[in-house]
């Protein structure tokens, strides 16, 4: 009888054993006695060498030895805020269509964006919902028009939260496409945002109308004058507004996922066992370049992908790598010039160099942020950048699937050398279970430190199927920041039962803005096939704020400020703090952030506490601001250095 495990099986009476067993057993035990000989042998001749080697009399040897360091143990009282869920209260009624029809194809599960921005400058965030689409809409096959499918959603804010569909009439109904991410900015310098969307297929650029203001605001497609549609056939994601080559106007970055397409897809025909048919990760689909488009300064673009050095190629294979989910635009070696963290899914992440003239050139591998903490690739989703710990260093968070935690690389006093600190400051257990797309730095609570905040949900809604460990909706995560004194920066918030927070999502893209005028940061978590979710901040804290809203002269500077900082200097008890906080937009997944600059100022009593108010435009001025209160929006309009105001050195 063969036994079920290793050693087991029934026992053999003695007398059944062979002679020429015993025979075996003793030579056994004989070659036994003779290993355990030699050994001991060696081990005389070792203690023996020591002695004969040793160079005059043994001098004690004092090694020192160092008590731990006293680390305080993570904080008890982490603020737990209510954030509540008021999304039909506030009027928002929207229902993202992923054209699901049972044929499980890749971009179904993949999701679209979202952006908060004043689209019709009245001071307070409106929101646009990007949607997908049926496939009879767009696929090549298909009969359809203008029209004919789900379009994306535009709510105008009242100031107070409450939104109102003003969808119709604004040009973007006119259009039914499936659409993935969002980018928000003025491209032709008037004033007024223009918002360009990326798509599966060719992309979109919606250009605010100036004509008919006085009589509602109005998108233009402007798509092919703009020459920024891209690839029939390129799937693009994430995508970035920013001065790319420092001449004062926003020059466009997008990017792009997998070489895709309905049949690519069947041929695939990634399954489940048990399950059947299903979506899976991109590693048989082929990677895909990046693009770049340089505006002229009035809203034409010119594609300068390949000789801005962002056609990176598989040295072995000369076919392209990319397969870009998440983007983290930022400066990260002060010098004036946006660099951009690329995070790619099951690839490599790149880091683009900024040359200031907007060459780049790709050295995430030389810098550290290339892979994962085994030395592997990851699953890459959204990203996003801050100085978290108010010590002049830049960390970048980066989501990615099940099973690998939320990387969070660190710059080590070097903008050249970077490592992953994602289980020492406290994030890396607690993400490693659910898969994760997009995320954010923000002050929640208002108390002067960038806390954290996922949205999870996977790709497989019979998951739990084959892997009871996972399920399909998942809820978010935040995690507070407790300082730089606490066992690990960054601590798992637990919201009260029915909080917003525990709501289980198929989460994707995510954003925030202060929507209701109150200072505190609302958030907006979206699904793919299924409704958004606005949380409204009610925290109490009593905690206080500045708020700060920045304009650039369109020659200098982009007139969104893209790429400024402002910079706090505050003496608390504990000493003086320096917050450092960017106009950057584009964060998260797919979506794009308020481009008000929100800085926490904790139990500050007065002005008299803010030692130093600055603000670093992207051309290296550095402008002084006068704060004569707190708790208030500043409005910070740009200063050329002629002024007296001298660059940064």
């Amino acid at each position: 009888m063969t036994p079920d495990r290793p050693g087991e099986g029934p026992e053999v009476p003695e007398g059944e054993l062979a002679p020429e067993d015993d025979a075996v057993i003793g030579r056994v035990f004989a070659r036994s006695l003779k290993v355990l000989a030699a050994l001991a042998v060696a081990a005389l001749i070792v203690v023996a060498l020591r002695y004969v080697f040793r160079a005059g009399p043994e001098e004690a040897v004092e090694i020192p030895v160092a008590a731990p360091r006293a680390v305080e143990a993570a904080p008890r009282d982490v603020p737990v805020v209510p954030f509540t869920d008021v999304t039909a209260e506030a009027g928002i009624d929207f229902v993202h269509v992923n054209g699901a029809a049972g044929e499980a194809l890749l971009p179904e599960t993949m999701g679209a964006g979202g952006a908060f921005f004043d689209f019709d400058r009245d001071g307070d965030q409106d929101l646009l919902l990007v949607n997908s689409t049926t496939w009879e809409a767009v696929l090549p096959d298909a009969e359809a028009g203008p029209g004919t499918g789900p379009t994306m959603s535009l709510y105008e804010n009242d100031g107070a939260g409450k939104f109102a569909d003003r969808t119709a009439g604004s040009g973007l109904e006119e259009v039914s496409f499936y659409g993935t991410g969002v980018a928000v900015g003025d491209v032709d310098g008037d004033g007024w945002p223009d918002v360009f969307v990326s798509a599966v297929g060719p992309n979109r650029l919606f250009r605010s109308v100036e004509g008919q203001r006085e009589h509602g605001l109005r998108f233009e497609d402007v798509t092919a004058t703009a020459g920024v549609a891209g690839a029939d056939t390129e799937w693009s994601s994430s995508s970035a507004f920013f001065d790319a080559d420092g001449d004062g106007d926003l020059d466009l970055l997008v990017g792009n996922y997998v070489r895709w397409s309905r049949q690519i897809d069947i041929e695939v025909g990634y399954q489940l066992t048990g399950v059947g048919r299903a979506y899976g990760p991109p590693l048989n689909y082929g990677g895909t370049t990046m693009d770049l488009y340089r505006n002229d300064g009035s809203g034409v673009f010119t594609d300068v992908s390949e000789e801005a050095g962002l056609h990176i190629l598989n040295p072995a294979t000369e076919t392209p790598v990319a397969k870009t989910l998440g983007l983290a635009p930022v400066d990260i070696e002060g010098d004036g010039d946006i660099d951009v963290v690329v995070a790619n899914d099951t690839v490599r992440n790149f880091l683009l160099v900024n040359d200031g003239n907007g060459v780049f050139t790709e050295d995430g591998e030389l810098y550290g942020l290339a892979y994962g903490r085994d030395g592997a690739a990851t699953g890459a989703m959204g990203a996003d950048a801050a100085d978290f710990r108010n010590d002049g260093e830049l960390g970048f968070a980066i989501a990615n699937f099940a099973n690998e935690m939320t990387s969070l690389y660190v710059s080590q006093g070097d903008p050249t050398l970077w490592s992953d600190e994602a289980i020492t400051a406290g994030i890396g257990a607690p993400s490693r279970r659910v898969l994760s797309f997009g995320l954010f730095f923000f002050d929640y609570d208002l108390d002067g430190r960038l806390d954290l905040l996922q949205v999870n949900g996977h790709l497989e809604d019979d998951i739990e199927v084959v892997e009871p460990s996972q399920q399909y909706r998942q809820a978010p995560q935040l995690f507070w920041n407790a300082g730089p004194d606490a066992a690990s920066t960054f601590v798992p918030v637990e919201p009260a039962p029915g909080d917003g927070l525990t709501r289980e999502l198929v989460g994707r893209g995510s954003s925030y803005a202060d929507v209701d005028g109150d200072g505190d940061l609302d958030v907006l978590l979206l699904q793919t096939g299924d409704r958004p979710l606005l949380l409204r901040n009610d925290q109490e804290t009593g905690h206080r704020w500045l708020r700060f809203l920045l304009r650039g002269d369109g020659e200098r500077v982009n007139r969104d400020a893209i790429g400024a900082w402002v910079e706090v200097e505050q003496e608390t008890a504990g000493g003086a703090v320096v917050q450092r906080r960017r106009v950057m937009p584009t964060r998260s997944y797919q979506s794009q952030v308020e481009p008000v600059v929100t800085i926490g100022l904790g139990e500050a009593a007065s002005v008299d506490e803010l030692t130093r108010v600055e603000v670093l435009w992207p051309d290296g001025t550095r402008q002084p601001v006068d704060i004569d209160r707190l708790d208030r929006v500043v409005d910070v309009e740009y200063e050329s250095a002629s002024s007296g105001l001298g660059p940064v050195e």
